[in-house]
């Protein structure tokens, strides 16, 4: 950072900070982690000078025996991790990932059935603002407005109705695992294919403590930088039936070069990923999802679908904080060093910038190492600023708690978890 303090202090400052928001405040933002160092390493290295278009050993450009090495890494890593026949680990995002299944199997028009945003969806699922809503017809699927669960009868019965070319699956919002078999029955039945996005459970998947749509769906994409705690993009897995025309789809059908120091991030991470630590991670991740479930359950609070399976829970302000939105919670709880997002709830009234309920994940917080007894700690705390969001003396309470749990689980501090 020195050289970059001298030369752009404007730069560096806001580096500095953003490092200390995160170590000074409870990230529990469901999509988000923390990186060992030896990711953040990869990615701030000279790989990011180096322009790479193609693939291992088919580049378009000279000099890329090492770029070449480092994606192979990657590649085959993750084969391991997931048990994928192919990967392709150049896209941008988990967005870009979706992009490049659609782009290899559908043509403007044709027709994509998901979840909806409100009930956990997510935009590049095919929402009106969101190129994938623009370029196909989509209709989209609920959740059980009693349950909160996905009725897989109904998505069956619409699939029927509807006579998609791809049915997508997976979500940034849904608590509860998919019937990835179930959904593929549902596509299987009207000639689809199937599209399981696992963007927030990469990690999940890849430890074996959620089950997996590899070997079930066509394809299945994801996020590297969530609960993966790899290099920030996406990644599209597939059979070798697919390989050609999803490689194709990626490069050159919707980018150019690929970030060489992402995705030698995503290799560093993958290879975290399988040392035995990770299933353990992994592991904690849904335990301490679980306990926070519990004590906002206890508080009162309601949950869509009642709690969860994963690493994120959906909480419903309407019943018991009605005149509270999920904006005004987010705010609350930013003030007093707690890091969480307003989220849409099924049969959501209110605008996508104001919402009725808040998404709740455990990923960070775990990575900091955090256990069980934190996580009762911190769901307590979430309570009572809820309960209480204008009292000065709970806030003022809840931000000493704050500050002493980041004090005792520093994030940086040279003893990697």
């Amino acid at each position: 950072m020195s050289d970059l303090a001298e030369t752009d202090p404007a730069v560096a400052d806001a580096i500095a900070g953003e490092e200390r928001r995160q170590e000074e405040n409870l990230e529990m933002i469901a999509s988000e982690n923390h990186v060992s160092p030896a990711v953040l390493e990869a990615q701030g290295s000279v790989m990011t000078n180096k322009y790479a278009e193609g693939y291992p050993g088919a580049r378009y450009y000279g000099g890329c025996e090492h770029v070449d090495t480092v994606e192979q890494l990657a590649i085959d890593r993750a084969t391991e991790l997931w048990s994928a026949e192919h990967v392709n680990v150049q896209p941008h995002s988990g967005t870009q990932a979706n992009q490049g299944v659609y782009f290899a199997v559908l043509e403007p028009g044709d027709k994509i059935l998901s979840l909806d945003l409100t009930h956990g969806g997510h935009l590049s699922h095919g929402h009106h603002v969101n190129f994938s809503g623009q370029l196909y017809e989509v209709e989209q699927y609920e959740v059980d407005p009693e349950t909160g669960y996905i009725d897989y009868d109904a998505l069956q019965e619409h699939a029927e109705a509807f006579d998609p070319d791809i049915i997508v699956s997976g979500s940034s919002a849904y608590p509860r695992e998919f019937d990835w078999e179930r959904v593929q029955a549902a596509a299987e039945a009207v000639d689809a294919y199937h599209l399981a996005d696992i963007a927030h459970i990469t990690g999940l998947v890849a430890a074996g403590v959620h089950s997996s749509p590899v070997g079930i769906a066509d394809f299945v994409t994801g996020s590297t930088h969530k609960s993966i705690r790899a290099g920030r993009g996406g990644i599209i897995m597939t059979t070798d039936e697919h390989a050609e025309a999803v490689d194709k789809a990626v490069f050159p059908g919707g980018q150019g070069g690929p970030l060489m120091h992402n995705i030698a991030g995503k290799a560093a991470g993958f290879g975290e990923a399988l040392e035995p630590e990770f299933e353990a991670y992994a592991e904690q991740v849904v335990e301490n999802a679980t306990v926070l479930a519990d004590v906002l359950r206890d508080r009162g609070f309601s949950l869509v679908s009642g709690g969860t399976d994963k690493h994120l829970l959906l909480v419903d302000l309407r019943e018991s904080h009605p005149d509270l939105t999920g904006a005004d919670a987010e705010d609350a709880l930013h003030e007093v060093g707690i890091t969480i997002n307003k989220n849409t709830v099924p049969g959501e009234t209110r605008s996508p910038f104001v919402t009725s309920g808040i998404r709740v994940g455990t990923p960070a917080l775990t990575t900091r190492g955090f256990g069980a007894a934190e996580m009762e700690r911190v769901g307590t705390c979430i309570a009572d600023v809820l309960d209480a969001p204008d009292d000065d003396g709970v806030r003022e309470h809840v931000a000493s708690e704050v500050d002493d749990l980041c004090a005792s689980f520093p994030i940086y501090d040279g003893e990697w978890r």
